[in-house]
């Protein structure tokens, strides 16, 4: 294990959360905000310490293989949502660790579940840092590393550390030079960000919110400023957030593809057709189902379409309280968690890839019965799959529903309801938010202990790097000496 290495990059990532700080600190100054600006204070000595300290003697320890790709990405995240809680708790505004801890968790992974019961009384320069720390970790923190900071020749290091952080069964290259792929990657991500702020804006929406509801979209998120989501806002921002929300569910890849003029490409990506389909067939079931509880059909169409898209995308967003939706719709909907996003997108669940592997893999299987000398071949998008790409999405599926099923059990010691227990693990380990009854777009997750609250971060941690680096720390073969 080359510990060298992986000091050196938990210093990197402190420092770049550090400078993404200044702005909020920044802006509680403004505001007067003396409490918020003591806890970014205080919170950028400790990083400016903690850096110099990780940095000490690590010339020459760039170069890694995949077990510290792992390790590196784990930790990172773990270092970020620890160092980046400290504001909260600092300033007081979160008087407790671990439910600063859940907040910043909850944040860094784009989940969006809360532990406040009134955010709008929370200051300016701690909402912003709430809300950009899903635009931060949407696309990746050490993705945005590997953008702009040269690593390692070849390459190979920066491909270890790409392939364990980012969403998805498959990470490749957009082009031959993985640094040149990932800075394509966040000039789309920033481009799209800003085209929806701008979007807002000439909605009426005010610079703050369009710029927080904008970061919460992108990172696919779903923290809001206000207590009832997105609801005060009007029906044109509604649908600006609701299209954006299913943009950025989209493979990121498939935007690349767009802008070189690769439409047969995309016209032939299967997760891309299955996204949209589920998305829009899911949308008609639902406003057939609601549609006695809204005035017109219309009504009925927008708030399923916005409710489906947040869900599917695990953004979180809400425009109406859908926990009192009729129990089809309901379950339509933690459905919807499940599945989730496409790969390569800023989406979490299992992914729509994921899904059509899996039920391609048991329709072989089936026929295998029938069949045994028959030999076994899945194709996605006409590219024939090799047996460990196959074999990992299998045991990714054993291992997420392992974690769900034990995490269950944890949290059902609080002894809250059914709906509650179920759906809060499925939101968190999905990166949702909000789920159902006690945990519901209109409710929080302040009352659960903190032994739940700390397995609902881990939940929420596998979820975003998709179980296997978090799994890595806890395998004795990854720490031993002489291992490669």
């Amino acid at each position: 294990m080359n510990h060298r290495a992986i000091r050196y990059f938990l210093a990197q990532i402190l420092r770049i959360e550090g400078v993404f700080m200044i702005p909020a600190l920044l802006l509680s100054i403004f505001k007067q905000e003396w409490s918020s600006v003591r806890g970014f204070a205080v919170t950028l000595v400790i990083i400016i310490a903690l850096s110099f300290l990780l940095s000490i003697n690590t010339r020459g320890s760039r170069n890694i293989f995949a077990r510290e790709g792992f390790v590196i990405v784990a930790l990172s995240w773990i270092t970020l949502s620890l160092v980046g809680a400290l504001p909260f708790y600092i300033s007081s505004h979160i008087p407790s660790f671990v439910d600063a801890f859940f907040e910043t968790v909850s944040g860094f992974t784009t989940t969006g579940a809360t532990i406040l019961t009134d955010v709008e009384i929370m200051p300016m320069g701690l909402l912003y840092w709430r809300s950009f720390t899903h635009w931060l970790g949407g696309m990746g923190v050490l993705v945005f590393l590997l953008a702009i900071v040269p690593l390692s020749q070849g390459g190979g290091s920066s491909l270890h550390i790409l392939k364990a952080e980012s969403p998805g069964p498959v990470v490749g290259k957009l082009t031959p030079k993985l640094r040149q792929s990932v800075s394509i990657l966040y000039l789309i991500y920033i481009g799209m960000t800003v085209l929806e702020m701008v979007l807002l804006l000439a909605g009426g929406m005010p610079l703050f919110d369009a710029i927080t509801t904008a970061f919460g979209t992108a990172g696919t998120g779903g923290f809001s400023i206000k207590n009832a989501s997105l609801a005060p806002y009007s029906v044109y921002c509604q649908m600006v957030v609701a299209v954006f929300m299913m943009l950025f569910g989209v493979n990121f890849s498939i935007y690349y593809l767009l802008l070189i003029g690769q439409l047969k490409q995309i016209w032939k990506n299967e997760e891309l057709k299955a996204y949209l389909s589920v998305m829009l067939i899911s949308t008609l079931l639902i406003t057939i189902n609601v549609l006695p509880k809204f005035t017109s059909f219309g009504d009925a169409l927008q708030h399923s379409y916005f409710q489906v898209s947040s869900i599917m995308t695990t953004t979180g967003f809400s425009t109406v309280n859908f926990d009192l939706w009729p129990e089809f719709s309901r379950m339509l909907l933690v459905l919807l968690m499940i599945v989730g996003a496409c790969a390569g997108s800023t989406g979490g669940g299992m992914k729509v890839s994921r899904i059509l592997v899996l039920i391609k893999s048991l329709r072989h299987g089936l026929k295998k019965l029938i069949h045994p000398r028959a030999i076994k071949v899945i194709r996605l998008d006409g590219k024939r799959l090799d047996e460990t790409s196959v074999a990992g999405i299998e045991w990714f599926a054993t291992a997420y529903f392992v974690i769900i099923a034990g995490s269950m059990l944890l949290v059902s010691l609080d002894n809250f309801s059914f709906d509650t227990n179920i759906s809060g693990v499925l939101a968190c380990i999905n990166n949702i938010g909000p789920g159902l009854d006690m945990v519901g777009p209109m409710g929080n997750y302040c009352e659960f202990s903190v032994l739940s609250k700390l397995v609902l971060c881990l939940d929420m941690l596998v979820g975003r790097l998709e179980v296997f680096p978090i799994l890595f720390l806890f395998s004795p073969s990854v720490w031993a000496k002489h291992h490669r």
